[in-house]
């Protein structure tokens, strides 16, 4: 599924148990606890097959004491000491003799582990088995014999075992949740083994289990770092071109990568050069949707990826002049490498992409951006163009303003500065004049090009601004006409229920009505069609949403004893109704079809003129499913009324799943009508 943070959520479920029982040689079964006695297979693995014979389709649901593997040598001690640990929840380990499906005995050790849920209450039965036969022969046949089947070995005895104990262990160690692999000398490992012995497994959903000083790509913190860097780089992409276009010059005829840096410069290149640091140490998914938490490999993805730019944008001009370092006088046009990062936000534009309101914020900041970046070029522009032609300073559209220089003073402006002419501030806003003027193609020629440079320029930011009033503006008419759709589809079919009752000459009591329900249930569901949309869900979704959207009629008491799978087919049957005020919902001589629960509203129940009863909310009405199913009387809408209507047919079907839930039902369901029909 497409989300920005891939299989991120606090919690994740484990991969399912074939997937990730990957030991070649495990020859288990998983056992339900949860059912007393029974204990059936829930997963068999393929070595089990592979060493006993049996099919999956053979062992499973069956006892995972797998008693049918015990034959006439199988210790009957052993039997009652296995069974009594399932039964108490406890863990076991023995030597047994098993017969295979063709007949042939095998000594065997079983180790029964029992594997806790997130309530710690046993869930599961681990059942190994390992094939110890060669080990038997090697021991000695008649101190087997002696024994019956019955001898029981220590933790530390017994090579077989513990190999057994090794290859569960390593089953265990997939149950539990651990999935990287960790590299473990030998001491460690026969520490593990022989040592204490390990907490019981826990069949749950998984915690994610972070290292240390990685952050979560989505969590809390790094979302409002993001924040702080957004903020940082948009003060970058307004103030880097105006200090290197606008600002340079300005102050004493210095350039502005002269001048003492602000604060604000400062802390931008600061949190920069910790943002590398921190995306060094930032979880990312991986293209199978996984979350990579291994700090290596987090590393090596941002070296990959965007640590360059990163780190180019990083650079500290502002904090070398700052600290008195001698800085090359260009050095501040390297700046300008900061608007790079930019680039860094289009991937997490597209998750903003379904707010229409989010979309035209960004728009209109994007164009305001490309405006103040032109405005800049032509600034820079113009003061590059008076430097250069001096004495052409009446035909430079930047410069129009300036007095005339004296025709005496051409021939000396050797050495000689640019004096007079509009403030810095009149200037830039000139220049943002015309670069809006420009971009939006509404120029007024009051600012215009003159020379060459100028006019390629120009030429420039009109082809620009072309393509960037089709995206801006066409996306603002797709979004304003998506922000109205509900409301013009609203009219379009008021049009179309006008034009029906036109053509077909509806009485107007008739035309009063129609026009009521529709604009009651357009209220209630504002135009949108839930049976055409849930359509292309699967079923078990469907049925969850139903048993959600109808919980109210659901939990009255009437379906206290109903089991799950039966409510589930229940709600698929229930269907809104409305009904407005004046309106019959059902009419007397009716088949009754449906049984209906006011959610909200009043309702009366008339018979010839009389009222019976008046209904409010949380009342049930319909018929004893025993009785007649014609209605005696008429039921009419006082108010605005909401209902829920469980068919007939759909309870029939819901009722045979579940026969003692029926006869409760029909027993109940008298009592609990507020008016029987």
């Amino acid at each position: 599924y497409p989300q920005p943070h891939g299989l991120s959520t606090p919690l994740l479920p484990p991969p399912p148990l074939p997937s990730r029982l990957s030991v070649a040689d495990s020859n288990f079964v998983l056992g339900n606890a949860q059912v007393p006695s029974a204990f059936p297979v829930v997963y068999c693995s393929d070595g089990f097959c592979d060493l006993t014979g049996f099919s999956r389709a053979e062992v499973m649901q069956r006892c995972c004491a797998c008693s049918f593997l015990y034959g006439p040598d199988t210790s009957e001690l052993l039997r009652q000491q296995l069974r009594r640990a399932l039964d108490e929840h406890q863990a076991f380990k023995g030597e047994l003799i098993l017969y295979r499906k063709s007949g042939v005995p095998f000594w065997c050790l079983v180790d029964v582990v029992p594997i806790k849920n997130e309530k710690d209450e046993v869930a599961l039965f681990l059942v190994s088995h390992k094939d110890i036969t060669s080990t038997k022969s090697r021991s000695g046949a008649d101190s087997a014999k002696d024994t019956g089947g019955l001898r029981r070995f220590s933790r530390a005895g017994g090579k077989g075992f513990n190999a057994s104990r090794r290859r569960s262990r390593a089953v265990l160690y997939h149950l539990s949740g651990h999935l990287q692999k960790q590299r473990k000398s030998k001491h460690k490992l026969r520490k593990g083994v022989f040592g204490d012995k390990p907490s019981l497994p826990e069949y749950k959903v998984a915690a994610i289990r972070k290292p240390p000083l990685i952050l979560l790509h989505y969590g809390a913190f790094k979302a409002g770092w993001d924040g702080l860097i957004l903020l940082a780089t948009l003060y970058v992409a307004v103030t880097v071109p105006y200090s290197v276009c606008v600002g340079a010059g300005s102050e004493e005829g210095l350039p502005a990568a002269r001048g003492p840096p602000s604060a604000c410069d400062l802390c931008v290149e600061i949190l920069f050069m910790m943002d590398i640091i921190l995306n060094f140490r930032t979880t990312f998914v991986s293209k199978s949707g996984q979350v990579v938490l291994e700090p290596r490999a987090v590393a090596h993805h941002y070296l990959a990826g965007w640590f360059l730019l990163d780190l180019v944008a990083a650079l500290p001009f502002d904090l070398l002049a700052a600290c008195q370092v001698n800085v090359y006088v260009g050095a501040h046009l390297l700046k300008t490498v900061r608007l790079l990062r930019l680039l860094r936000l289009l991937p997490n534009l597209d998750r903003y992409s379904q707010y229409s309101a989010v979309v035209l914020a960004l728009l209109m900041v994007v164009f305001g951006l490309l405006a103040h970046w032109v405005a800049c070029g032509w600034f820079f522009l113009g003061q590059r163009e008076v430097e250069g032609s001096p004495t052409a300073l009446p035909e430079i559209g930047t410069a129009a303003s300036l007095p005339p220089l004296p025709p005496s003073m051409v021939g000396g402006l050797q050495g000689w500065g640019l004096l007079g002419g509009p403030s810095l501030r009149s200037a830039y806003i000139t220049s943002l004049y015309f670069a809006l003027s420009s971009l939006t193609s509404v120029g007024f020629g009051n600012v215009s090009a003159n020379t060459d440079t100028e006019k390629i320029f120009s030429i420039c930011t009109m082809l620009v601004g072309a393509l960037m009033h089709a995206v801006v503006f066409g996306n603002v008419t797709a979004i304003i006409q998506r922000l109205y759709a509900r409301r013009f589809l609203y009219h379009s079919r008021t049009r179309d229920l006008h034009d029906y009752i036109r053509i077909h000459r509806i009485p107007q009591p008739l035309k009063r009505r129609i026009l009521e329900y529709f604009q009651s249930t357009w209220a209630a569901n504002n135009g949108i069609d839930t049976a055409e949309l849930l359509q292309s869900l699967p079923e078990e979704l469907r049925a969850d949403i139903a048993l959600h959207l109808h919980k109210e009629l659901l939990q009255l008491p009437l379906f206290g004893a109903a089991s799950r799978g039966c409510l589930r087919t229940l709600s698929l049957g229930v269907r809104p109704a409305f009904c407005t005020p004046g309106e019959l919902l059902i009419r007397r001589g009716d088949a009754l079809q449906a049984l209906y629960f006011l959610r909200s509203g009043s309702m009366e129940v008339l018979r010839d003129g009389t009222v019976l009863a008046i209904l409010g909310k949380g009342d049930l009405i319909g018929c004893d499913l025993g009785g007649s199913r014609l209605a005696r009387a008429d039921v009419r809408g006082l108010t605005y009324c909401a209902l829920q209507s469980l068919g007939l047919p759909a309870l029939a079907e819901g009722l045979a799943l579940d026969p003692d839930f029926a006869r409760a039902f029909r027993q109940q369901l008298p009592r609990e009508l507020s008016y029987d029909l």
